[in-house]
C-alpha cells in the first residue's frame, strides 16, 4: 500500500471515530496520527473538536430527570454539588475561572465578569459548537445517539423511543442534515445554531439615556418596581424609556454585574447580590437527618376523625423564644394534655423526652398517630417513635390548617400564658390546672359535651 492510500485509509478511519468519539485529540492518539494532521482532517471536513465531558456525567443528568435532587444525585455519581449544577447550566470551569452557555466568564481571582465565547474555536472558520441550541430543540448529545443508533440500522420509532422523541423529529433531522449519505452529528449541532436568532445585547447592558435613569434611580435608593412606573410619568411620549421590573432586576443578578455596575447592588433595599432562590416544596432539602412521614401519607381513619388515639402537636413560646410549653389535642375528643418543660428548654431531645412521657401515660388505644409542624424541636421523631410505638406525621411547610385542633387551642391557651410572657414562671401543676379548665369546657363541636366526658367514655 503506497503512503497515500495508506493516508487515505488513515483519514478515512479518524473521520468516522470523530463521528463516535468528536475529540480530535483522542482519535488521533488511538490511531496513532500527529495531532496537527489530525485538526487538519477535521477542519477539511466541517468538523470541530469537543472536550469530553466527565463520564458520568450523563448518569448524573438521568437522575436528575427522574426527579433526583441535586445533592442527591451529584452524592451518587461522585462529583461535587456544584459540578452538578453548572452540567445542568452548561457551564464549564477552567483554571479560575467559569464560562456560562450566554458568554459570561466569572474571572474568581479578579472577581471580574466579562462576556467571552464559551469555547476558543481551533479555526477562525469553525465556530465553536453549543451544547443545546433551545430548550425544545434537539441537543448535541441527542444528535449523537441518532448519529450512533441509525449507523447500527435502528429504525426512526427505535430511535425515537430512545430519545423520548416523536419519530416525526428524527425523521425530519436526518432528512434535512444527512449530506452523501452520512449524518454528522457535530456539523448538524453547528446547522442548527447557525440558524437560531442570535441573542441580543440586553436592554441595560447598553449605555443611553435608559440606562442612566435606572442607575440614578438606584442610586436614588429606588425600588425597580418604582423606577419602572416612575420613568413613564417622566417620560410619556417616549416608547424607548421604559423597562420592567424584572428587567433591572436581571442587569443586577445576572448579567455579567451586568448591564450595572457592582456598587449599584448595594442600592437595593435588601443588600443582596445574588437573588434568593424560591424552591418548590417537592425540592427543597428535608428538615431533618431522619427522613419524614409526610401528612400526605397519614391514613384516612386519621383524616375523618373516625378513630380516637390520633393528636395534634405544637409548642407555645414566651418572651424571645426563650421558654415554651408542650401542647398535645386529640383529634376527636379535643382533649388536651400539656408537657412542662424544665427552665423553658425546647431543644429536640427535652421535647422527645416531654412527648414520651405524656403518651406513655395513655392507655394502648389512644396511641394512634401525632401530627407536627416541621419544627426543629421534633428533630428526634424517629427516637420518639422507637419509644413509644407512634409515628409522627409532619405537616406541609407554613400549613397550620393541616393541624386545625392544635391550632385552635393554642389560642385559647393564650388566655392562661399570654404572648410575651416568660413561661418558666409556670410549673407542671399550673399546666394541669390549666388543661383541666379545658378539658371540662363544654364544647359544640361535641354536642356540647365536655372533652373529658368523651375521653372518659373510650377508656
Amino acid at each position: 500500500m503506497s503512503s497515500l492510500e495508506e493516508s487515505a485509509s488513515l483519514r478515512a478511519q479518524f473521520l468516522a471515530l470523530m463521528d463516535e468519539i468528536g475529540s480530535v485529540t483522542v482519535v488521533a492518539s488511538r490511531l496513532g496520527v500527529n495531532r496537527n494532521t489530525a485538526f487538519g482532517w477535521a477542519r477539511q471536513a466541517g468538523l470541530s473538536s469537543r472536550r469530553l465531558g466527565h463520564h458520568r456525567k450523563a448518569e448524573y443528568l438521568q437522575l436528575r430527570e427522574q426527579g433526583v435532587l441535586q445533592r442527591q444525585a451529584a452524592s451518587r455519581v461522585g462529583v461535587n454539588i456544584r459540578t452538578g449544577r453548572d452540567w445542568e447550566r452548561g457551564a464549564r470551569r477552567s483554571r479560575n475561572s467559569r464560562f456560562y452557555p450566554d458568554g459570561r466568564r466569572v474571572n474568581y481571582a479578579t472577581g471580574e465578569t466579562t462576556m467571552e465565547s464559551m469555547t476558543s474555536p481551533s479555526s477562525p472558520d469553525i465556530p465553536p459548537v453549543p451544547e443545546h441550541v433551545g430548550s425544545r430543540l434537539l441537543s448535541l448529545l441527542e444528535r449523537e445517539k441518532i448519529a450512533d443508533l441509525s449507523r447500527h440500522g435502528l429504525s426512526l420509532r427505535a430511535i425515537g423511543k430512545e430519545l423520548g422523541r416523536p419519530a416525526s423529529t428524527i425523521k425530519r433531522e436526518l432528512d434535512a442534515r444527512t449530506i452523501a449519505g452520512r449524518y454528522l452529528p457535530y456539523a448538524a449541532h453547528r446547522d442548527a445554531a447557525a440558524a437560531r436568532a442570535r441573542p441580543k445585547l440586553a436592554m441595560l447592558a447598553q449605555p443611553g439615556r435608559l440606562r442612566d435613569y435606572v442607575t440614578d434611580g438606584l442610586r436614588g435608593q429606588w425600588s425597580p418596581e418604582q423606577i419602572r412606573n416612575r420613568i413613564r410619568e417622566d417620560h410619556p411620549d417616549d416608547e424607548g424609556m421604559r423597562v420592567s421590573a424584572e428587567t433591572i432586576y436581571q442587569a443586577i443578578y445576572v448579567q455579567a454585574r451586568g448591564g450595572l455596575k457592582r456598587e449599584i447592588q448595594s442600592a437595593l433595599r435588601t443588600g443582596r447580590t445574588r437573588r434568593k432562590p424560591h424552591r418548590s416544596l417537592e425540592h427543597r432539602t428535608s428538615r431533618f437527618t431522619d427522613p419524614m412521614v409526610m401528612i400526605s401519607d397519614r391514613p384516612a381513619e386519621v383524616e375523618d376523625r373516625a378513630v380516637p388515639g390520633h393528636w395534634e402537636g405544637d409548642l407555645i413560646t414566651g418572651q424571645l423564644n426563650k421558654s415554651a410549653i408542650v401542647t398535645l389535642v386529640e383529634r376527636q375528643t379535643r382533649y388536651v394534655m400539656l408537657g412542662h418543660l424544665p427552665n423553658g428548654d425546647h431543644t429536640a431531645e427535652t421535647v422527645r423526652d416531654v412527648l414520651v412521657g405524656l403518651i406513655g401515660s395513655l392507655p394502648e388505644h389512644l396511641r394512634g398517630s401525632l401530627t407536627w409542624d416541621q419544627g426543629a424541636e421534633m428533630a428526634a421523631h424517629k427516637a420518639f417513635k422507637i419509644a413509644t410505638g407512634v409515628p409522627v406525621y409532619f405537616c406541609d411547610p407554613a400549613s397550620p390548617w393541616q393541624r386545625g385542633s392544635n391550632e385552635n387551642t393554642n389560642g385559647l391557651l393564650r388566655q392562661y400564658f399570654p404572648k410575651g410572657t416568660d413561661l418558666t414562671i409556670y410549673g407542671p401543676e399550673d399546666l394541669e390546672h390549666v388543661a383541666q379548665k379545658l378539658n371540662r369546657r363544654p364544647r359544640k363541636t361535641l354536642g356540647w359535651k365536655t372533652p373529658a366526658e368523651r375521653l372518659l367514655e373510650l377508656v
